[in-house]
């Protein structure tokens, strides 16, 4: 079992900025891939980006491209740096862990095994 610890949320204004945290423990995976996903109020979850230790890759929404920046903290952490916030990122943010196999595809939530409680983003006009 792993259990995954967010921090960071908060309330912000339009064109703010928020760092989110995101630490890992337990298990330990061989070769992880760690990811936020966000769900707005009454929509589905979305993939927000994604990192892979393995080739120490990135991966992007195009909504957050430009704006957002994923980054580890060693070997069971992550950080979301998020830059020029929009009301439209409203959402409760959650973290992802999972291993990474042959044709892992990174936006699919399927392909996480553990998520953390969720933290709050609320970004006003």
């Amino acid at each position: 079992q792993a259990q995954l610890v967010e921090s960071g949320g908060g309330s912000v204004q339009t064109g703010d900025s928020l760092r989110l945290s995101c630490a890992a423990s337990g298990r330990t995976f061989t070769n992880p891939i760690m990811a936020w996903f966000r769900q707005p109020p009454q929509k589905k979850r979305e993939f927000v980006a994604a990192f892979k230790w393995s080739g120490s890759r990135s991966y992007y929404a195009d909504s957050v491209k430009g704006r957002f920046t994923i980054s580890h903290n060693g070997a069971k952490a992550i950080n979301l740096q998020m830059n020029s916030l929009k009301p439209e990122d409203t959402a409760l943010y959650y973290c992802a862990l999972g291993q990474v196999a042959a044709g892992t595809e990174p936006e699919d939530y399927l392909e996480y095994t553990y998520w953390g409680q969720g933290t709050q983003v609320t970004v006003s006009s």
